[in-house]
Formats: C-alpha cells, sequence, structure tokens
C-alpha cells in the first residue's frame, strides 16, 4: 500500500531553514508528481509546491524564492527546503501523491518563533 512518511519539521527562529523530507513507498516513486502542502491552525489545507516526474517545479506565490522541492528517485524521497522562515509559515506540512486517489503523509510540525 501507499506510504509517505515525513520528517524533518521542528522549531525555528525566524529567518531560519529547515529541510523537510517525504519518504514514499508502495508505488512507482519515480513514475509520479509529487506535492507538498500545509495547514496552520484554524486554516485550510494549501498547496504548497509540487515537482513532476521530469522534475520540473511550481510554487505558491508566497513561497516562491524561499522554498525549493526536489527528489531523488534512487531514494523514492521528495524534499522541501524551507530558508527565510517566517511566522506564518508555522503550520503542519504533508506530503501527496495522487495515483488512483489522493495519498496524504501523516505530516510534519513546523513551528517558526522566536
Amino acid at each position: 500500500q501507499v506510504q509517505l512518511v515525513e520528517s524533518g519539521g521542528g522549531l525555528v527562529q525566524p529567518g531560519g531553514s529547515l529541510r523537510l523530507s517525504c519518504a514514499a513507498s508502495g508505488f512507482t516513486f519515480s513514475a509520479y508528481a509529487m506535492r507538498w502542502y500545509r495547514q496552520a491552525p484554524g486554516k485550510e489545507r494549501e498547496w504548497v509546491a509540487s515537482i513532476s516526474t521530469g522534475g520540473s517545479t511550481n510554487y505558491a506565490d508566497s513561497m516562491k524564492g524561499r522554498f525549493t522541492i526536489s527528489r531523488n528517485n534512487a531514494r523514492n524521497t521528495v524534499y522541501l527546503q524551507m530558508n527565510s522562515l517566517k511566522p506564518e509559515d508555522t503550520a503542519m506540512y504533508y506530503c501527496y501523491v495522487r495515483i488512483t486517489s489522493g495519498n496524504w503523509g501523516q505530516g510534519t510540525q513546523v513551528t517558526v518563533s522566536s
């Protein structure tokens, strides 16, 4: 079965950086586009970034220039490098893949606070 396991979240000061990882299993990782989403307390889940099978990337406007999505097909892992973090980036971050239906990981918490 499809499994997505996020890691790398934590507490970071404003202006700091974090690198999230999402380890995938149960499907042919290299054949599917991958996405990151996030959900802040009291808000709807929002799309953060996507990466295609060929490595093309797209970002939500508020993340452009600060976040970088990448993938390592040999390791079945997708990453989200987050720089210049702001308090408003505080959220649970989720990995997502759509195969026959959508699949979510359990999320990893990112808290940006001084």
